[in-house]
């Protein structure tokens, strides 16, 4: 099914972006950090929260926290999942490249601009960096940076504002890391996203353990509450659900976007509901349930050939750019946060579509 947005618009970022986050640790209220894209002006990093309308009727975004980011470019946005008030941010201003792990000031909202508190600098990164990944299921002192040749974890002190490099390791000659997912039912267990393939790593040994042999992946998510799946974007073969332990083959195939499929995302609560979204401007909600049982050859893993029914649930389309960002709300998990490139935030609610139990 397609349609225009019937979404809440947030009219307050003034530049290109690509990079929208959850805000998870925030139990009381949904919130949601955009970053900006700007070659000229000062960045931005927005706090965005879901308020009761002025008028009474409905909801409407506005503006928690406005934050100017000195470091230019916003390339990667993540919110640490156990303290609202922590972010990383991935960097680039002309040709230098880097990490910051941010603190928002306690008293932000009694400033007409308050300063980010900067915590830790991740700078032993011998490329460029691409990735922040904390550990999705709650609080861990390790942290992950994913560059194009290097795989490092880290031990975060945030209160002592210290960084230490636990582990190192090169991924080899010929080979580019571009992002990455951490697994939230093991946090041994990471995947990195390779030039053709997506590879399988144990952080004891920083070794790689299993690979995915697959053409142009943008984007990979473990699904939050089945051990061992995994689902990934693909420029032009859409989206696979894969199940790592038989990865020659993908479990399932959705058909993906119109043009390059950019990011995937799990549900936090209704793992069968998918989002994805892509560079012909549109996001797509998709209805992919798999069953994973202790036999990863089970035939209840693949649907049957005889039941072919529409995974796509709702095409969201009114978006006049790319879109890049997509983030599901930890807090009320039907609903979702969207960015594209003109900068343009939407928040959609998919209750009408989540599974009857």
């Amino acid at each position: 099914m397609q349609g225009r947005s019937t979404g809440i618009v947030y009219g307050g970022l003034k530049y290109q972006a690509r990079c929208i986050t959850d805000v998870r640790a925030d139990t009381d209220q949904t919130c949601f950090l955009a970053g900006t894209l700007t070659l000229r002006e000062e960045n931005e990093i927005h706090l965005i929260r879901l308020s009761p309308a002025s008028a009474g009727v409905g909801v409407e975004l506005v503006c928690d926290g406005l934050f100017y980011h000195p470091s230019g470019e916003i390339w990667d946005l993540s919110s640490c999942p156990f303290n609202p008030r922590i972010f990383s941010v991935v960097f680039s201003s002309g040709e230098t490249h880097g990490a910051t792990i941010w603190q928002i000031p306690e008293l932000y909202g009694q400033s007409n601009s308050p300063q980010l508190e900067e915590l830790v600098s991740l700078d032993a990164h011998s490329s460029k960096i691409k990735r922040i990944l904390w550990w999705p299921s709650g609080k861990h002192d390790k942290l992950i940076s994913i560059g194009e040749e290097n795989l490092i974890l880290w031990s975060i002190d945030s209160s002592a504002k210290t960084a230490k490099v636990q582990s190192k390791e090169s991924v080899g000659v010929m080979h580019y890391l571009s992002g990455g997912a951490w697994d939230p039912h093991d946090r041994n267990s990471v995947v990195a996203i390779c030039d053709s393939s997506v590879q399988c790593w144990d952080l004891r040994t920083m070794k790689k353990t299993n690979s995915i042999e697959h053409a142009h992946i943008r984007d990979a998510e473990y699904n939050p509450n089945k051990q061992h799946i995994l689902v990934t974007a693909d420029d032009e073969s859409g989206i696979h659900i894969w199940d790592l332990r038989m990865s020659k083959f993908p479990i399932r195939e959705l058909p993906g976007h119109a043009h390059w499929t950019w990011a995937v995302r799990h549900n936090p609560e209704y793992d069968e509901l998918i989002l994805s979204a892509g560079t012909d401007s549109a996001v797509n909600l998709w209805l992919a349930p798999v069953t994973c049982g202790d036999d990863p050859t089970s035939e209840s893993l693949v649907d049957s050939p005889t039941r072919q029914v529409d995974p796509l649930l709702h095409s969201y389309s009114d978006y006049e750019d790319s879109v890049y960002g997509i983030s599901w709300s930890s807090r009320e998990p039907w609903m979702f946060a969207s960015l594209s490139y003109d900068g343009r935030v939407v928040v959609e609610s998919v209750k009408s579509y989540i599974p009857k139990k």
